[in-house]
């Protein structure tokens, strides 16, 4: 198991070895002068940022936060603009050669030249004995002697220096902007998104009924307290009648982000406030996690079930747990309750919709996937995952998956927004 662990990380750090040396070349190499400034600026910054970034992904059980802020800003930032720049470059390397082959200025003006008005041939004067008129090859319409074809002329230096720093700078440029956008979607905090899902089971007392589902929180080095307050903020505008936080709230220790999460206490909905756990919470230690949301208010559901006015409220413990002996245990919460009632399941990954399935869940709400997070992050998200974001049925079984509230590494979304979803109850019988 060590080996495999050593190799994975060598693998690793040759792919990123790999990775930025590319961009030097492209970035650095080919778009400034031996010795310049940008020359050795841009070197130091191949070494640098991919060191920072390898920091904060391992910052986290290396260091204490305080320290690990100072890696996780400019480290995670940074893959994110990785990723970006270098689909940007794979877009310029298939334009690259269109742009060496457009005709400079220079070129077009040679092939046009300026010639006088009074030295213009007006017409073809040549009788048949002057020589060139007539002969074989020479002028004569389908005549065997093949024209000598165009000789291309090879790209200049100054030609191709400027395609180089078009490429660079627009890729430079793209990368930038589509972070920055999608940065500020993280900070500015998640936006309020509403869903309806009819419930054959569920009572017409019960029609209307809503529910606030958040997941992915992800407080750590980056997102804190004031993020925590915007969530609480916009859950508690929304006047649900249940609140339910479906796992990955934290990235860090009770000791280090218990002030991040002390706004939750301030939720507010006529059932309460619920809570199961999700992988990162096993990461972080779970059991303290648990004791400290229940000191906030908030009721932690594991493995365990609730009976509210119109349904059975379950919840179970995040796969992660496993390796604790604290999994999920699907026949604790749900395997003495009445089938006749209708059943709502917090379980943080989407994977475990087949043991709902098989336990008559009516509704499995989940998390986990952040929709992605990254595009084209939703195409890997998809081969791991039955669904990825939205709502989809599985038999009798429905599966909503929230992209989440935060946002994990990089404070970035591109193509999937995050989101705070209120879902609401309808029934067939209403």
């Amino acid at each position: 198991m060590i080996v495999l662990v050593v190799l994975g990380a060598l693998l690793v750090l040759a792919l990123l070895t790999l990775v930025h040396w590319y961009l030097w070349r492209r970035l650095v190499r080919d778009v400034s002068a031996p010795g310049g400034r940008w020359r050795r600026t841009g070197t130091v910054l191949a070494v640098v940022l991919p060191l920072l970034s390898v920091g904060a992904l391992v910052g986290g059980r290396a260091f204490p936060i305080a320290v690990e802020r100072w890696f996780a800003w400019p480290g995670y930032l940074w893959l994110a603009v990785l990723l970006y720049l270098l689909l940007g470059l794979a877009v310029g390397e298939l334009a690259r050669p269109l742009l060496l082959r457009l005709p400079s200025r220079a070129t077009r003006a040679a092939a046009v030249p300026d010639v006088p008005a009074s030295d213009a041939p007006t017409a073809d004067t040549r009788t048949s004995d002057e020589p060139g008129v007539n002969e074989p090859g020479v002028n004569e319409p389908g005549s065997d002697e093949p024209a000598a074809p165009a000789v291309q002329a090879a790209p200049s230096p100054e030609r191709r220096l400027f395609v180089a720093r078009a490429v660079a700078i627009g890729a430079s440029g793209a990368a930038a902007a589509v972070v920055g956008t999608g940065m500020y979607g993280v900070l500015r905090g998640p936006r309020l998104k509403q869903v309806t899902v009819p419930l054959a089971k569920l009572p017409a007392g019960a029609h209307g009924y809503r529910i606030a589902v958040v997941s992915d929180i992800h407080l750590g080095p980056i997102l804190g307290r004031a993020h925590t307050q915007r969530i609480v903020d916009t859950i508690n505008a929304a006047k649900p009648d249940l609140i339910t936080i479906v796992g990955d709230l934290v990235d860090g220790t009770v000791p280090e982000l218990g002030r991040d999460a002390e706004p939750l206490a301030q939720l507010r909905a006529r059932d309460g406030a619920y809570f199961v756990t999700g992988n990162h919470e096993y990461f972080s230690g779970a059991a303290p996690w648990v004791d400290f949301v229940r000191e906030l208010g908030v009721h932690p559901l594991q493995n365990a079930r609730v009976e509210l006015g119109g349904f059975d409220l379950a919840g179970v413990n995040d796969i992660a747990g496993e390796r604790e002996g604290d999994g999920p245990d699907f026949g604790r919460a749900l395997g003495d309750r009445d089938p006749a009632r209708t059943a709502v399941l917090l379980s943080h990954q989407p994977v475990t919709i087949h043991d709902a399935v098989r336990h008559g869940v009516d509704l499995q709400l989940s998390g986990h996937t952040h929709g992605g997070q990254l595009w084209p992050g939703n195409f890997v998200a998809e081969l791991a995952n039955p669904t990825v974001a939205g709502l989809a049925r599985y038999g009798d079984t429905q599966l909503y998956v929230t992209r989440g509230a935060g946002a994990w590494g990089p404070p970035v979304r591109v193509g999937a927004p995050s989101d705070i979803t209120l879902v609401t109850l309808a029934s067939l019988r209403a």
